[in-house]
């Protein structure tokens, strides 16, 4: 049974990895690439290096390459054997789904000239395939290793903050030494918007409202009963007294997922229209239909 549950998880977790690198490698190749908006991360790295250097045996998929094995080993030293092979399969995975899309569309290329609408689908596949990739803890390689070390360091800050600075510093020294600087402003709000996808896909599931209550005794009761049947969420009472008036007051607290909060504000409409609520965002919440405390940063 152990061995069969850990099968379907590790079916789970390389079909979810495969899934983001399709996605992952065709905004790469028909939107940003095809527009030479791509030049973040290793690969911009590569791209510099290579014009600088300008030695014919170094080209730029050589210096991908060498720049990929000291962080290969930094990823094996940090997060251990399984996080490298899965970062090896992502990699070679979604560089070898790059080459077969140029192939098959390469006639096709680029699928629109519009250089704005490129940055923002492209970002946003980009976002999604990595954010899928991620949250199976792998990566595809490059920057998204160290990425993932500062994150670790770094806990209060999000994982695509951290890519989109190290990204933006990329950008703004090729923008320097290419001198096309309206390419970097749109390769800068490709990242801006791989950012935003990126970071909603890892952390968007887990965020919620947080709703205080505010009643008295006999309704909250009725209320704190439909919430329990009809959303089937857990509540908490928490008491509390009115500063002004002295009364004793019932205070429902909960977390309630995005999408079901209209019909939460329904039932307190219905069951106490004169009912003080109170409500705020909850970026991370951790318990049963949330993350797992055991879970790793993201």
């Amino acid at each position: 049974m152990k061995n069969k549950t850990a099968f379907k998880n590790f079916l789970k977790k390389y079909g979810v990895i495969t899934l983001g690198c399709i996605i992952y490698s065709l905004g790469v190749t028909l939107f940003l690439n095809a527009n030479n908006l791509a030049s973040g991360g290793v690969t911009g790295i590569a791209i510099i290096l290579d014009y600088v250097i300008n030695v014919k045996f170094l080209s730029t998929g050589v210096l991908i390459i060498i720049i990929n094995v000291p962080l290969f080993i930094l990823g094996a030293i940090f997060f251990g054997k399984n996080f490298t092979l899965s970062t090896l399969f992502s990699t070679l995975l979604s560089s070898g789904l790059i080459e077969v899309w140029e192939i098959a569309f390469g006639k096709y290329l680029p699928i629109t000239q519009n250089v704005l609408i490129s940055a923002v689908i492209g970002g946003t596949l980009f976002g999604l395939g990595l954010g899928l990739i991620f949250r199976m803890g792998s990566t595809t390689g490059g920057t998204d290793i160290p990425v993932k070390i500062l994150r670790k360091k770094f806990r209060f800050i999000k994982t695509g903050v951290i890519s989109m600075a190290i990204d933006v510093c990329i950008i703004a020294v090729s923008a320097l030494i290419f001198k096309d600087f309206e390419l970097a402003c749109y390769t800068v709000i490709s990242i801006v918007v791989f950012t935003l996808t990126f970071d909603w896909v890892l952390y968007g599931g887990n965020s919620a409202k947080l709703v205080y209550i505010i009643s008295t005794d006999e309704k909250s009761a009725l209320i704190s009963d439909r919430i329990l049947k009809e959303l089937d969420i857990g509540a908490t009472y928490v008491d509390g007294e009115g500063a002004y008036t002295g009364n004793d007051k019932r205070i429902i607290m909960c977390a309630v997922k995005n999408f079901l909060y209209p019909k939460l504000r329904d039932i307190v409409k219905d069951a106490d229209p004169e009912a003080f609520m109170i409500v705020s965002s909850a970026k991370e919440i951790y318990g049963e239909g949330y993350k797992n405390h055991n879970d790793d940063d993201l």
